[in-house]
């Protein structure tokens, strides 16, 4: 009797053999499995990009707040300034604050100007520097009456710099002057151990006075980015109604310094990459005028040690300046709590997102209830960046506001603005 058995095809190790079927079942395995990763891969993919535009549709793109209890500023902005009526759209690859701020720095061109300089020696003997952009093709050919801006840049910057130059660029389009406004020690030699705070307004005062003398008709903008909105909302608050300016527009600035201070003291690219910076600029700044400062200072390594900017302001600014404290010195240049002060239009342009301005610091409700203020607030842009736009390499949604709004006071501000 034979026994049962069952029969099993034995594998076919002979690679010439004809018939051969597990190799082949293997190949159909591998061909099946390679398709429905492929599947598999590309609907990851494709809700990794359908989440992530619905996000920045839903949540990124949005309409700027414009926070103004004044009728007449708040018809007036939203009648001749076009750009309110529209949503802020981020650049898409690029709307993260900390992104916005560092990406705008490396990536936004610089429209080539030719400035001419002028030194202006101050009345205790230091000097500063001003650099004129005349437009000597303008339609306004009177250089007497020419429309000017005066521009204020950030906490070390100069008349170079990316965001000041497509300013001046913008101004220039439309036939306007530009004056950039240096800071002591900044493109020109410090002569006094006396540099410059967001508090301190004195050098600014004497040069807008300096301007109006040289041409009392034509008409005055200031416009500050940063440190310098700042030091300019801080004169149009402190002069009210002797301001010798038609207008004022701040960007960027810090409303509670101390809010400020916090929030770029917070761990990770905050306090590691943009607090250290900065303070690195400032230490660089007394470094190089250590001739000037030792004398001024018995602490001046403990200065140079500062790797902060609240360290720096206690160390060296708070002392400069004649404060008790370095509080003394933030509640001094605070803005919040200045804005009933303000008696011509001041148009404030502030990102919720601002990395050295937190958005519950954003006084919208002081704006709410005080005349002469109007704060466009955008739910991105981090600081100065506002970039829109694939490629964000030319002007943004900061330029394009500037020149709206100056072109609105400079054409139709007298009889619009004036207060009853």
């Amino acid at each position: 009797m034979f026994s049962s058995s069952v029969f099993r095809p034995r594998p076919c190790y002979d690679e010439s053999a004809s018939e051969c079927s597990v190799p082949l079942k293997m190949d159909e395995d591998e061909t099946s499995t390679s398709f429905f990763d492929k599947i598999s891969s590309f609907s990851i993919v494709l809700f990794f990009v359908i989440s992530y535009l619905t996000y920045y549709f839903l949540f990124v793109v949005k309409k700027p707040r414009l926070a103004c209890r004044d009728k007449k500023f708040r018809n007036f902005l939203l009648d001749y300034c076009p750009i309110l009526h529209e949503k802020f759209k981020p650049t898409i690859w690029c709307f993260e604050s900390r992104a916005q701020t560092i990406v705008r720095s490396i990536m936004k061109s610089s429209p080539k100007i030719t400035y001419e300089s002028e030194l202006v020696v101050l009345p205790d003997g230091g000097q500063l520097l001003l650099d004129w952009f005349d437009n000597n093709d303008s339609k306004f050919k009177d250089v007497k009456t020419r429309p000017t801006v005066l521009l204020l840049p950030g906490l070390t910057g100069t008349s170079n710099e990316s965001y000041i130059t497509h300013l001046v660029h913008q101004a220039a389009q439309q036939g306007y002057r530009s004056v950039v406004f240096h800071n002591r020690g900044m493109g020109t030699q410090l002569l006094t151990p006396k540099t410059y705070c967001a508090a301190n307004v004195e050098d600014l005062t004497y040069v807008i006075n300096l301007l109006k003398d040289r041409f009392p008709v034509a008409p005055f903008i200031g416009a500050g980015i940063s440190l310098g909105g700042m030091m300019l909302f801080n004169y149009l608050a402190k002069l009210g109604d002797q301001c010798r300016l038609e207008a004022g527009m701040c960007i960027s600035v810090a409303w509670n310094v101390f809010e400020s201070v916090l929030e770029i003291e917070k761990p990770g690219l905050n306090r590691h990459v943009l607090n250290r910076t900065l303070a690195k600029g400032l230490v660089s700044h007394v470094k190089n005028n250590m001739a000037l400062f030792d004398q001024h200072l018995d602490d001046i390594d403990d200065v140079l040690k500062s790797s902060t900017i609240r360290e720096f302001d206690s160390r060296f600014t708070a002392k400069m300046f004649g404060y008790s404290s370095c509080d003394d010195y933030y509640h001094a240049a605070t803005l919040h709590n200045k804005i009933h002060a303000l008696r011509v239009p001041v148009l404030v342009l502030s990102a919720e997102d601002d990395p050295f301005s937190p958005s519950h610091a954003i006084p919208a409700e002081e704006a709410e209830q005080n005349d002469n203020i109007a704060i466009v607030i955008t739910s991105h842009g981090g600081h100065i960046g506002f970039m829109e736009g694939l490629f964000p390499r030319h002007e943004g949604y900061m330029d394009r506001l500037f020149a709206q709004y100056i072109k609105a006071v400079f054409t139709h501000g007298p009889q619009h603005l004036k207060q009853d």
